[in-house]
């Protein structure tokens, strides 16, 4: 009976106006903050998105089996895929306006930085793994991954790894389609690599 009270007594200072507001800092950070009239101070902080997914049925054990690698395999390929998403959008905002001599240079250094923090651990990736993070990045972009590369270093280079994505598999021409797989389909709807340009880049 005491817990009931304790909680009735807790909503009911809770559903009272609020007498006070302003901020306060947290692990260096400020928040606003609301001091209702039972004392307690109610800090208003905005949560980051939360993906919620129905239970997913499977046909046979083998499907879930994949369902459950096609889900391992994204949690490693997410980082690269969105920070892929994010140089993809930053480039294309800042070389929007500059020559095509500019433009060459300007990626080219992306290039060289990108190899020394990307080549050796994508390198290890398998070929489902590889499949995986090429399906996230064209389902973000909605272009297939020779497109882009064609646009980013031209045709030449694109058609140069398309015929070494050959080799594992992979056909860099055809985009990914939703319907094409609904196994992992269900599983890339879980993993949000959207990019927006912050405020300050787009100003620049």
């Amino acid at each position: 009976m005491r817990h009931i009270f304790l909680a009735l007594a807790f909503f009911t200072c809770s559903l009272l106006a609020v007498a006070q507001t302003g901020y306060t800092k947290v692990n260096g950070k400020y928040y606003p903050y609301t001091l209702d009239d039972c004392g307690d101070t109610l800090i208003i902080a905005e949560l980051s998105d939360v993906s919620i997914s129905s239970p997913e049925f499977f046909a046979n054990e083998d499907e879930y089996k994949l369902y459950r690698r096609y889900r391992i395999y994204a949690q490693r390929a997410y980082p690269y895929a969105v920070d892929a998403i994010r140089i993809f959008r930053e480039t294309e905002y800042m070389t929007q306006n500059m020559s095509k001599r500019d433009r060459r240079k300007y990626i080219k250094r992306l290039q060289d930085e990108l190899e020394t923090k990307f080549e050796e651990p994508l390198k290890k990736m398998s070929k489902t793994q590889g499949k995986v993070l090429i399906a996230m990045i064209e389902r973000e972009t909605e272009e297939p991954i020779y497109d882009l590369i064609k646009d980013l270093r031209g045709g030449l280079t694109a058609r140069y790894w398309a015929t070494l994505a050959g080799f594992y598999g992979h056909k860099l021409k055809h985009k990914y389609t939703e319907g094409d797989d609904r196994i992992l389909d269900a599983v890339l709807d879980d993993f949000d690599i959207s990019y927006d340009l912050p405020e300050a880049t787009a100003k620049q």
